[in-house]
């Protein structure tokens, strides 16, 4: 196919953007090409002939490149992800999942999908039927993106973190996990524990009482390095730093070691904690997790795992 039907199809593909109403940002041909993706509208293709496959963000880069020749670097997957897809789900016009809703944020196997009803707006393109098409998608417009930003919150998932409050986190298994944290390790083995800082793989400041943890001593410039789930027990004056393996694995010796640079200005003592949602995937850990520190298991919750020391549950000092 020549690069005049493909420059067409680009073109077509831009101007529909625009009349979507989609901010500048993602009136470009990446954007264009996504979108041609999401249809499987290869070149010389009618818009009548759109399809709507199920599409992850690699597999979007590579059809570009195979039916657009267009060459895009690997590490240009954030930026399509970020500054396109992202607002393509946003908008309505691609549903995130729809074949599994509670697929973890950060999943290899996260895909998109053309909405419905843009589909069929799409399938009118350059028909007579277009104008009017796109006047009545305009007009529910908002009630379409409302709807399935409602429905991806309805995914999220609910964390009790004091008496009658309440934090959604991403779904997936990681969010789970900080969940039982919260809800299980933390009531057993931190009673009147107050919970400070809970990370999210969504946007990852799930929750944070940054003034609490500064009154302790603490100032976190970058919260990449902070751990899953931070505890503070006002009655010990100790500081739990606990991780879950569901996101970068247990607490290690290099895990450890970034900690106690991350909390040494720390004014309560700290504990360092793996959790596992069960024994099993801790059976494949054993061999890195640091002395001196404790594990727990989800799926035995009321027990805790000592790894050798002169406590059973406390912090160290050097």
């Amino acid at each position: 196919m020549n690069q005049t039907n493909n420059h067409k199809q680009i073109s077509d593909a831009i101007n529909i953007l625009v009349a979507l109403g989609m901010p500048r940002a993602q009136q470009n041909e990446r954007s264009a090409l996504c979108l041609l993706a999401l249809l499987n509208l290869t070149p010389g293709k009618k818009w009548k002939e759109s399809e709507k496959p199920l599409m992850g963000i690699t597999p979007i880069m590579d059809w570009a490149r195979e039916h657009y020749q267009k060459e895009y670097a690997p590490n240009t997957r954030e930026t399509v992800r970020r500054q396109t897809m992202h607002q393509f789900v946003d908008a309505g016009i691609a549903l995130y999942n729809p074949d599994k809703p509670n697929r973890p944020v950060n999943s290899p196997k996260a895909v998109y999908q053309i909405e419905d009803t843009v589909l069929e707006l799409l399938r009118s393109f350059g028909t007579s039927m277009w104008h009017d098409n796109l006047t009545s998608y305009l007009a529910d417009r908002e009630t379409l993106a409302a709807r399935y930003a409602m429905e991806r919150e309805q995914n999220r998932v609910p964390v009790k973190i004091a008496k009658g409050k309440e934090i959604t986190l991403s779904p997936g298994e990681h969010s789970e996990l900080i969940r039982d944290i919260i809800e299980e390790f933390g009531p057993r083995f931190v009673p009147g524990g107050v919970l400070i800082y809970a990370g999210d793989t969504g946007d990852k400041w799930g929750y944070f009482d940054a003034p609490l943890l500064s009154d302790l001593g603490i100032s976190v410039d970058s919260h990449g390095k902070m751990p899953d789930v931070v505890l503070f027990c006002p009655k010990r004056n100790w500081l739990l730093l606990v991780e879950s393996v569901t996101s970068h694995g247990p607490v290690d010796g290099k895990r450890h070691a970034e900690l106690s640079q991350l909390f040494a200005n720390s004014k309560a003592g700290l504990v360092y904690v793996t959790a596992f949602p069960n024994r099993s995937l801790m059976g494949r850990y054993l061999g890195e997790i640091a002395w001196e520190t404790e594990v727990w298991v989800a799926d035995a919750p009321s027990h805790l795992i000592h790894f050798n020391g002169e406590r059973f549950l406390g912090p160290y000092k050097d």
